[in-house]
């Protein structure tokens, strides 16, 4: 239906946080055969659910999700695995006879599935980690003319600034060989390895930040300390777990004695700064439809969204 001598079509609904876009997919799974891989990437990670806004229950039985709770949130796990198990996802769901539509907030993540990108291995070696990382806090200027000598282009950068970039830079060298710069990502006249056809959600900004919080208000009411409880007293929350937002913030709150008001104040400042990146880097993206929907929609309201967006998907995905 999608498919075009041999090469598969790859379909995505973007948008910022709080905008809708999974009520949407999964109007949208009525009307066509498709199947969902969420591109965010946070909800890779188990019983990291209040925070990251997982489809609830009833919207996993009403379409098939990829990508979503797959790691312990515990382990590291990077764009580079996300990458290769979400491409992989893609190519079967594309076997099956059904579309693959990407669903999310992350950019990045959305295009390391469906553009040319290469990234550092996923993996690390944890001693070797961390001998690196006593290096750089033992002899930070050592560290630094190790890596200008390895890797030139890296030492030109930003990074050498920033620590945790120098270890992970001289980790990467260590265990491949190749200077980390020749992974770096280099956005801008990528090479797409599929067809691809998507839309952007969007509304008026001020809609959009009440839309943002009110989900904050509601994930708190939800239990969200709680849930970051549970997660720390278990197996604890891997360093870039522990960023995602809202997370990072109630972390505040139970180890640094923030208030809890304070705590609400923050998640809904940084979310709202963060619905602002993401807008910025979808504009980026070339080939997206934008659409601005309302804020008060309802599942009527989520049915016209999808039918517009089916409506863009078969006509720019349409045999040729």
């Amino acid at each position: 239906m999608f498919g075009t001598h041999g090469k598969i079509s790859i379909a995505a609904i973007l948008g910022p946080t709080a905008v809708g876009k999974s009520r949407v997919a999964v109007e949208l799974a009525s009307m066509l055969p498709l199947e969902i891989i969420s591109v965010d990437s946070m909800q890779v990670y188990r019983g990291m659910d209040i925070g990251t806004a997982k489809p609830d229950e009833e919207q996993r039985r009403r379409a098939v999700h990829h990508m979503i709770d797959v790691v312990d949130p515990w382990r590291d796990y990077s764009v580079a695995l996300f990458q290769e198990e979400a491409r992989r996802a893609a190519e079967e769901i594309a076997a099956r006879g059904n579309l693959p539509l990407l669903v999310g907030g992350t950019g990045l993540y959305f295009e390391a599935v469906v553009f040319d990108l290469r990234f550092p291995p996923g993996g690390s070696d944890g001693r070797l980690r961390r001998d690196i990382e006593e290096w750089a806090h033992r002899d930070p200027e050592g560290l630094r003319a190790s890596l200008a000598e390895v890797d030139p282009e890296f030492a030109r950068g930003e990074g050498m600034g920033n620590l945790r970039r120098m270890v992970r830079a001289m980790e990467v060298y260590r265990l491949t060989g190749r200077p980390f710069s020749s992974f770096q990502v280099k956005r801008g006249g990528q090479r797409p390895l599929y067809r691809y056809a998507g839309v952007v959600l969007t509304m008026p900004r001020e809609e959009l930040y009440r839309r943002i919080d009110m989900r904050v208000d509601e994930m708190f009411s939800a239990g969200l300390v709680e849930e970051v409880r549970s997660l720390l007293s278990g197996g604890g929350l891997s360093r870039t777990a522990a960023q995602a937002l809202g997370y990072r913030e109630v972390i505040e709150h139970l180890d640094r004695g923030v208030t809890l008001e304070e705590t609400i104040t923050n998640v809904k400042r940084r979310s709202r700064n963060y619905a602002k990146r993401q807008l910025t880097w979808f504009r980026r993206i070339p080939g997206l439809l934008w659409l601005e929907v309302g804020g008060d929609r309802d599942r009527a309201g989520d049915r016209g969204v999808a039918l517009r967006i089916r409506d863009h998907l078969l006509s720019e995905l349409a045999p040729r």
